[in-house]
C-alpha cells in the first residue's frame, strides 16, 4: 500500500493512508452515536456518487476528544475510530459541509496541531 502512515507514540502503524485517495474533514460536530450507515449517508447527502470511491470521511463528536474516519476498501466500509483520553482535537465549531484536507494536516491534526488555523499565503507586490 502506498501512502501515508500514522504512527503512534511507540512507532506502531495507526492507520495507513492511500496515497491516491482524497481525506474530507465534516465541519462541526458530529453525533457519535452514528456508526458506518449514519455517518455513510451523511457523506451521501454531500457526495451524489456516495463514499464509495475509496475517500476518507472525517469525523469529530461536540467532546472533541473522538474522531472517526469512514472509508470504502472495495469489499465493505471501514471505521477507524480514535478516542483521546485526557486532551481534544482542534476542531472547527460551526458549519456541516465537508472540507479537503492533505494527508499531512490529516496526520498534524491528529497529533493535536491545530490546521485550523495556520497561516494564510501573503501575496506582495512591493517591499514599502
Amino acid at each position: 500500500m502506498i501512502g501515508a502512515t500514522i504512527l503512534n507514540a511507540r512507532g506502531g502503524i495507526k492507520m495507513q493512508l492511500r496515497k491516491e485517495k482524497r481525506i474530507f474533514a465534516r465541519m462541526g460536530f458530529t453525533d457519535m452515536r452514528k456508526h458506518i450507515n449514519g455517518l455513510a449517508a451523511l457523506v451521501q447527502d454531500h457526495k451524489p456518487e456516495g463514499p464509495f470511491d475509496g475517500s476518507y470521511f472525517v469525523f469529530c463528536g461536540t467532546s472533541r476528544r473522538l474522531i472517526k474516519i469512514l472509508y470504502w476498501d472495495e469489499t465493505g466500509f471501514c471505521l477507524w475510530t480514535k478516542r483521546l483520553e485526557r486532551d481534544t482535537f482542534p476542531w472547527p465549531r460551526n458549519g456541516s459541509e465537508f472540507t479537503e484536507l492533505t494527508r499531512v494536516r490529516i496526520r498534524a491534526l491528529l497529533h493535536g496541531i491545530d490546521v485550523w488555523k495556520e497561516h494564510k499565503t501573503q501575496a506582495y507586490r512591493y517591499v514599502s
